[in-house]
């Protein structure tokens, strides 16, 4: 199973899960962290910690292991190590006080960010 497809089924699952404007940073040959960093919002805490819980039981589903969860139960900043991508789900007002989008833009690079609003 390939890093495009956990992609993908995390961009599905959070769409699904109406997280609030979604971006993803490609890593591939820039970081040996990840090839993919997601970075979303919730809306409320509740709202992150369900969107973490669900990712992770989809990713385990989905036959590409267990993900590691950081952050719970406070919910204001979850961190979701599945392997190949790495998930940063927020509270609005966290995720502009970190602004993590411009600490991993890298020049040049595409950022791709889907209008949720």
């Amino acid at each position: 199973m390939s890093g495009a497809s956990l992609h993908q089924l995390v961009m599905d699952q959070l769409d699904d899960d109406q997280a609030q404007d979604i971006v993803t940073i490609p890593l591939e040959g820039k970081s040996s962290i990840a090839d993919h960093m997601v970075i979303a919002s919730g809306r409320s805490t509740r709202q992150v910690a369900s969107m973490a819980q669900k990712l992770a039981e989809k990713i385990k589903q989905a036959g590409f292991g267990h993900a590691r969860i950081e952050g719970l139960p406070a919910a204001d900043w979850v961190l979701i190590d599945a392997g190949d991508v790495v998930v940063h789900l927020f509270r609005p007002e966290v995720r502009s006080f970190y602004n993590l989008e411009r600490m991993w833009s890298f020049e040049g690079s595409e950022t791709s960010m889907l209008g949720r609003n």
